[in-house]
């Protein structure tokens, strides 16, 4: 379990960084060079995706998007200096007990 949280939380670095960066350059006026390395996260969000361990590829995509939820309130927090409040709070808990559903939910087994 420990390694799903290593992936799901470097994944959502990877992937806001990643969209940060072309934020940086469309709406803050920052270099085109800007999307290179915004790229390179982008594809080591994808490829963090993939050791996850589901059945399915919509399931570990569908439960990261809890994790994702809480992960861009931390970088709201963090990067963009605006603190979420508690309808934030509340929202992203939400959606983190309903990622560990999707995870960890009993299963039939596949056939």
């Amino acid at each position: 379990m420990t390694f799903w949280v290593l992936a799901y939380a470097g994944a959502a670095v990877a992937e806001i960084a990643g969209c940060f960066a072309f934020w940086a350059w469309l709406r803050l006026g920052r270099s085109v060079l800007w999307v290179l390395p915004g790229t390179a996260s982008l594809i080591l969000f994808a490829w963090l995706l993939t050791l996850i361990d589901a059945s399915h590829a919509g399931r570990a995509y569908a439960a990261y998007g809890g994790v994702y939820i809480a992960s861009a309130l931390v970088w709201l927090w963090a990067v963009e200096g605006a603190r979420p409040d508690r309808w934030d709070l509340i929202g992203a808990a939400i959606c983190l007990a309903g990622a560990a559903l999707i995870l960890f939910g009993p299963r039939q087994p596949v056939a």
